[in-house]
């Protein structure tokens, strides 16, 4: 009977490390273990066509940027109708920064959000989430303003909003920008925001999405979409 019981404890012993045995099989050490075997194969890794930009590289960037991309002129669809722009040559900068972002396709999709009547529609942002994501493949950066090339703030000019952030030197929101409608000009504006470009076909279509109904915060009651800006000749 002694030798029965002592061979019957052997056995639940021997049952008992088993199941223990098995309870760390299944724990994150050897998780962790393939997890490491993983992290060494070696993964194929592809060099992104275009740096993130950040306010240190990306002036350097689209200094060499617009010696190559020389395009000038853009057209801008909504669902209003089209409008072509004229992007100056001398704010170069400014104009490199707004092919390089319609080359990356970031406009499409975003909307008209502000529009005050009788001066301004300004485009170029979205609360959609997508957009937000497309920003930050590309990057967090301002432009300095380039307001001394003789440009101003006429019906039909295409300036860049200062970043929403305070700064004393008027910082350029590179993702955005308005088109003045007001009959006259804003020439106030001249010495503050960066004049890159000029409406030369299409002011019928900005008056129109000028006139659309607004809350108080001057936002479209109806989304007015940029369905997209393209490179024209």
């Amino acid at each position: 009977m002694k030798i029965r019981w002592i061979v019957i404890s052997f056995l639940i012993l021997c049952s008992c490390e088993d199941k223990q045995t098995s309870k760390q099989s299944n724990a994150p050490k050897s998780k962790d273990s393939i997890v490491e075997q993983v992290k060494e194969i070696p993964k194929k890794t592809t060099a992104s066509e275009y740096p993130i930009l950040t306010d240190d590289n990306a002036m350097e960037y689209f200094l060499e940027y617009e010696k190559v991309n020389k395009e000038d002129k853009v057209r801008i669809t909504t669902d209003y109708g089209t409008i072509d722009i004229q992007l100056y040559d001398k704010t170069k900068f400014h104009r490199a920064n707004f092919i390089y972002l319609t080359k990356r396709k970031y406009f499409d999709g975003t909307q008209f959000y502000r529009v005050v009547k009788n001066f301004v529609i300004q485009g170029g942002s979205s609360d959609d989430y997508n957009i937000a994501k497309r920003r930050r493949k590309i990057g967090k950066y301002l432009l300095p303003p380039d307001t001394k090339r003789g440009y101003t703030h006429k019906r039909g000019a295409v300036s860049m909003p200062s970043s929403e952030i305070e700064n004393a030197y008027k910082l350029a929101s590179p993702f955005q920008f308005f088109i003045i409608n007001r009959t006259g000009g804003a020439d106030y504006l001249d010495k503050d925001y960066t004049v890159f470009g000029e409406v030369i076909r299409g002011m019928d279509v900005v008056d129109e999405i000028n006139s659309v109904e607004t809350d108080e915060g001057d936002w479209p009651l109806h989304n007015v979409y940029i369905r997209k800006i393209e490179i024209i000749d």
